[in-house]
């Protein structure tokens, strides 16, 4: 994959951390505050739109939004694909909608369609000959985007089974596996250690999966690291502060130190550059 930014950046860095965005706002975010790459989290994006991580968002949808991180930042994007939104025929345009979005990497899980959240019960599995086929496609048709294989088999058909799909997904060309909701920390190392090739994982606080410094992820051999929720949820937890405040009092006064000014906002939002073109 010559000239993608992420693999260019990850050689660069050896481990890289993609906080996750829902929309154009976090994205500009998360590149001010000096961080190399974004996450563009389904996950997010569907609780966005006032809807749970449950596979209710259609694949233009979720496209469309992806555009609107892309343009917004100078990063490397990293996209959760879902399943690909249907059988490898979906894949086939998911990829294609995504790559013409700007994405760096994408991620497909071999959930059945509609999937669920990663760290959700109820989760149910394709088969491994299933999910070959949707990377082969997806590798076919990726032009000059990682395609990083994610499975969900830990909490559905057990840790053994999660690790032989990881090798099959590797043998089936995938740039990239990610291994979703390891419960402990040897799991962690275990799948470092018996996983070939490049790996992802998903730090974010209160999941099933314990938090890991990025040094410890990096010394087990990890070169990517995703924080899907930790940005929305602190931002839900800020509107409900402001929120309460304005209902109490009528106005935010009383809380201003926990906002950015009116100045800031707007330089955020590079106002001024677009004034002044």
């Amino acid at each position: 994959m010559k000239n993608n930014r992420l693999v260019e950046l990850i050689e660069l860095q050896s481990i890289v951390t993609a906080p996750g965005v829902f929309d154009g706002l976090s994205a500009r975010l998360v590149e001010q505050a000096g961080f190399s790459a974004i996450y563009a989290s389904g996950g997010a994006i569907a609780r966005s739109t006032g809807v749970p991580d449950i596979g209710l968002l259609t694949l233009t949808e979720v496209a469309d939004r992806m555009r609107q991180i892309v343009e917004s930042t100078s990063l490397p994007v990293i996209a959760d694909a879902d399943t690909g939104f249907g059988n490898e025929i979906n894949v086939k345009r998911t990829v294609e909608l995504f790559s013409n979005a700007g994405v760096a990497a994408l991620h497909i899980e071999d959930q059945q369609f509609p999937k669920r959240c990663g760290h959700l019960d109820g989760k149910s599995l394709i088969s491994i000959e299933e999910m070959k086929h949707k990377i082969a496609v997806a590798k076919k048709y990726a032009d000059n985007m990682m395609i990083i294989a994610r499975t969900d088999a830990i909490a559905v058909t057990g840790f053994e089974d999660a690790i032989e799909r990881a090798k099959a997904y590797v043998e089936a060309g995938a740039d990239m596996i990610f291994v979703e909701a390891p419960e402990t920390v040897a799991q962690i190392e275990l799948i470092a250690e018996q996983v070939p090739g490049p790996k992802l994982i998903n730090m974010f606080h209160s999941g099933k999966t314990p938090l890991v410094s990025t040094e410890r992820l990096k010394q087990l051999g990890y070169q990517l690291i995703i924080i899907p929720s930790d940005l929305q949820r602190a931002a839900m937890a800020g509107m409900k502060n402001v929120l309460s405040e304005i209902y109490q009092s009528g106005n935010s006064g009383a809380v201003a130190d926990q906002m950015l000014s009116f100045s800031q906002r707007e330089q955020v939002v590079k106002t001024h550059e677009f004034l002044q073109p």
